[in-house]
């Protein structure tokens, strides 16, 4: 997998389809870049054989793991099943920590980095519930929000998974390492990013994508018009997945109110409101259930 996705051919959505269509990366890697030990024409000049590719990866995997890093692919049994379940999802995501088949029953809770003192209440006493009702807390390892969440559901002795922006080897922003480490430690921290990768742009809303598609749902607690939690929305209910809105958010953001009206959206002021929507879509035969 690694040598398929490292000849940048295709986007890394397109080869999750084909892997899985094909039964293995190495069919698809055959195909695209003949058989190993010949020189690939898809590669920039000068390009490796595929053998080379074969062998840099196999390199890279144990110096990885050495690191406590660990590679799932789209193929793995330990794949997050709801985010098998979504179409932008990964063909592979890296793990630091432990995945659980209990984490299937997980709730994203994300928000404002510069959050008020007010919503770093709510976000906590949402992770509290969630960890009550024995559901995996998943959010963004930011500041803010995401912070609150993952420290509440660490000190309820719960599970909370932060899926990050960065690969595994940074950690971002800088002050939340030892938030990250400690994580790891005890849950998982999940990356789509080569683990070398530094933030950019780009990676966050993609990081979104894969944290609103490994939740069941998402809730956003507070968050500007140009929030990453307003992008997780917009992605989640593409996915087909319940987003909860705080009534404190559609109050005071124009977005959040234009959201409020859409199918698959839920206004909420009580953690209660989220766990009795989502038990009863997990007991219905709603796509919610892996």
């Amino acid at each position: 997998m690694v040598a398929l996705l490292r000849t940048g051919r295709r986007p890394w959505v397109e080869y999750a389809a084909l892997v899985e269509e094909r039964g293995s990366a190495e069919a698809v890697f055959d195909e695209e870049l003949g058989s190993p030990g010949g020189q690939t024409t898809l590669l920039p000049e000068p390009a490796e054989s595929a053998d080379e590719l074969i062998e840099t990866a196999h390199s890279d995997l144990e110096r990885w793991a050495a690191q406590g890093m660990r590679l799932v692919t789209v193929l793995d049994s330990d794949y997050p099943p709801n985010l098998r379940a979504v179409h932008d999802r990964p063909p592979m995501v890296f793990v630091a920590g432990t995945l659980r088949q209990s984490d299937a029953r997980s709730v994203a809770v994300v928000g404002a980095r510069q959050a008020t003192p007010s919503g770093i209440e709510q976000a906590a006493k949402i992770a509290e519930h969630l960890v009550e009702r024995k559901y995996t807390v998943v959010s963004g390892l930011a500041a803010g929000i995401d912070t609150a969440a993952h420290t509440t559901a660490l000190s309820r002795h719960g599970r909370t998974l932060a899926v990050i922006g960065t690969g595994l080897a940074r950690a971002y922003p800088p002050q939340n390492q030892p938030l990250q480490r400690r994580i790891a430690d005890q849950c998982a921290v999940v990356s789509q990013f080569w683990p070398d990768s530094p933030p950019t742009r780009r990676s966050f809303p993609m990081r979104n994508a894969v944290m609103s598609g490994i939740a069941l749902a998402t809730v956003v607690v507070e968050a500007s018009h140009t929030s990453g939690a307003r992008i997780q929305t917009r992605l989640a209910l593409a996915q087909g997945r319940p987003v909860f809105l705080l009534g404190s958010l559609v109050d005071r953001q124009a977005w959040a109110r234009e959201y409020a009206d859409r199918p698959g959206t839920h206004v909420v002021h009580e953690p209660e409101q989220i766990t009795n929507v989502i038990d009863r879509l997990m007991t219905s035969d709603s796509p919610l259930v892996a």
